[in-house]
């Protein structure tokens, strides 16, 4: 049975229109990586699934946005809140429970300082923590590498996939750029407007297949094992800015 199941889903804001009817089935397990440029619904699509599969034990990590310096809770009581803060429901979770994904992470050496004077690497650990301390079969991650450096990149990347390998947890993964983690993904949605695009990396991730999509050119070039594509945000260029950003 799949873990996720979207079929022929459309998202418009008033008259504006994008993705639409589709059809999307992820396996428990699997990694699918979403991509797109700004304004795509990206972060929409994780709400859908949010709100279609609210049913079932989901993880959530979202964005990375930097607690302030005088914030006092600690992220031990961050990973807390994932259990009795849920918002599905108050949990009857344990000190166990938030032990052991406060350890999955590697964040039991600073889970108990306040989180405004974590670095940001170390709050998206204990954000991972949160979203894993349910044991879910579904982990939803809206740019969760965002401002972290290459390390942290590393890092987090590889809790997230250890998950899914170990637990077969289904991973939905909302990111601008792939590369970190592009020998983990089973699959890539790529959105653009109305349009969208599912398959292998190697299939979607082409000069041909993007410039399809697009409407328009844009080149895909592999620089030192790194995919940089060009030219494909400026061609939606008008789109982003005159669509609803996430």
């Amino acid at each position: 049975m799949s873990a996720i199941t979207l079929t022929n889903a459309s998202l418009q804001f008033g008259d504006h229109k994008l993705w639409q009817n589709l059809n999307l089935s992820i396996e428990p397990g699997e990694f699918v990586v979403v991509l797109g440029p700004n304004g795509s619904g990206k972060t929409s699509l994780l709400k859908r699934m949010l709100e279609d599969h609210a049913d079932q034990c989901i993880g959530y990590i979202p964005q990375q946005r930097g607690f302030g310096e005088d914030v006092a809770i600690r992220g031990y009581d961050l990973v807390r809140f994932g259990l009795d803060g849920h918002k599905y429901g108050i949990g009857f979770g344990t000190k166990k429970a938030v032990d052991k994904a406060i350890k999955a992470v590697g964040a039991e050496d600073f889970a108990m300082q306040p989180l405004g004077k974590l670095s940001g690497g170390q709050q998206q650990r204990l954000r991972v923590a949160q979203a894993l301390v349910e044991n879910p079969s579904i982990l939803l991650c809206d740019e969760p590498l965002l401002s972290l450096d290459l390390t942290q990149q590393g890092i987090v990347s590889n809790l997230i996939n250890e998950r899914r390998t170990k637990h077969k947890t289904a991973v939905v993964f909302v990111t601008h750029d792939i590369n970190p983690i592009l020998p983990m993904v089973d699959k890539v949605l790529y959105l653009v407007g109305e349009k969208w695009l599912l398959g292998k990396p190697d299939d979607i991730l082409t000069t041909k297949a993007l410039t399809e999509l697009y409407g328009s050119p844009v080149e895909v070039l592999n620089i030192h094992g790194r995919l940089v594509v060009l030219g494909a945000e400026d061609s939606l260029h008008a789109e982003a800015l005159g669509g609803h950003h996430e």
